[in-house]
């Protein structure tokens, strides 16, 4: 088994190269999330998700990539198909759990490629692998025939060597996407209140200097406190979409069998202290994007992770998209510690893709 494909296509023709997640129903192909326990009872899926059947109409789907378990980690590492060689540093982690799709871009065997972002499983393999990819707005694209993880959380986006790539992969999905004319001239900068590697922020306020932006510092966002509180949201989803599988526990990995666990422990003071994060974070971003057009902070707080290497949260600086539903682009820039170049993240209002898709042309041209 190729550690990046679960299956290879033959797609002959002129359209673009579309990899698709292994979350997200090809029919005539089974959909086994990464995982053993589904994949030896998983029958050919009987028709497209919304998804792919938009994408058919203009792309060549060239085949389902690899992912984490159950979409249930952000690393990429997944030990029963094998985890995905980072094209920008084989040393490092693939990012996940959009492993493959990324993979498979970077590696230049696909033109676009579909994910899926709970907690930033588009964005953080982008980072990783060194290029572009959009978590859209909750609700905005559908999620009919995709394996749920979170579904209060779920969304799916494109995944590109570039922004062009990603702009390509939108209109796959809404026919006639297309990037704003112009880009605004000024952002928000969020800085957290996380440690962040310091080349790390330095590349993302040069990029945002380069491309000519006013720039504002912004404080006051918790990512510490949103990020716990979108793993707790996560958690107990995901425990009561992988229920069906408790009778199959061992034939999952150690880790779904230890996040199952840790899902079926929450409680709902839990859940209720989560809410209350998550609706303290949607009033923080309603109110700065009243002022801002949209919002700027890396997507990591540092170089991709070595593989084997713990310690870091990857998840960290993601996860407030997420937990409030928001769009958000991230697209590689010059600089950072090691590997891969550094990774800038820009959040925008509900529904604001094509705004973010014309900064992120703009500060892709400047750094260039």
């Amino acid at each position: 088994m190729d550690a990046t494909w679960m299956v290879r296509l033959d797609a002959p023709g002129d359209g673009p190269r579309l990899a698709v997640k292994d979350c997200i129903d090809v029919e005539g192909l089974p959909t086994t999330v990464g995982c053993r326990a589904i994949a030896e009872q998983a029958r050919p899926a009987a028709r497209d998700a919304v998804v792919v059947a938009a994408a058919r109409l203009r792309a060549r789907i060239i085949g389902k990539t690899t992912l984490t378990e159950l979409c249930w980690s952000a690393s990429g590492v997944n030990p029963w198909t094998g985890t995905p060689v980072n094209p920008a540093d084989p040393r490092r982690l693939p990012g996940g759990s959009s492993s493959g799709s990324a993979v498979a871009v970077a590696a230049g065997e696909a033109d676009v490629a579909l994910g899926t972002d709970t907690g930033g499983s588009v964005r953080i393999p982008a980072a990783c692998c060194g290029i572009t990819g959009l978590k859209t707005t909750w609700g905005r694209v559908p999620v009919d025939g995709v394996y749920p993880l979170a579904p209060s959380l779920d969304t799916v986006g494109p995944l590109g060597a570039d922004v062009a790539a990603v702009e390509l992969g939108m209109g796959l999905l809404e026919p006639g996407f297309a990037a704003s004319a112009g880009a605004p001239g000024r952002v928000g900068r969020i800085r957290p209140d996380a440690e962040i590697d310091a080349a790390t922020d330095a590349a993302v306020d040069a990029a945002l200097a380069a491309a000519g932006l006013q720039v504002t510092d912004l404080a006051g966002l918790d990512v510490r406190a949103v990020n716990g509180a979108g793993n707790v949201l996560i958690d107990v989803e995901a425990y009561q979409a992988n229920a069906h599988l408790i009778p199959l526990l061992d034939r999952l990995t150690p880790q779904i069998r230890h996040n199952m666990a840790e899902g079926a422990a929450i409680t709902a003071e839990q859940i209720q202290a989560a809410q209350h994060v998550q609706r303290k974070a949607r009033d923080w971003f309603a109110a700065t994007l009243d002022r801002h057009p949209c919002v700027a902070l890396p997507t990591l707080t540092g170089a991709p992770p070595l593989l084997g290497q713990r310690g870091m949260s990857l998840t960290r600086l993601t996860m407030p998209a997420n937990l409030t539903g928001l769009p958000a682009l991230v697209l590689p820039v010059p600089g950072g510690p090691a590997g891969p170049p550094a990774s800038l993240q820009l959040i925008g209002p509900a529904g604001s893709e094509a705004q973010l898709l014309a900064l992120g042309r703009l500060i892709e041209a400047a750094v260039r």
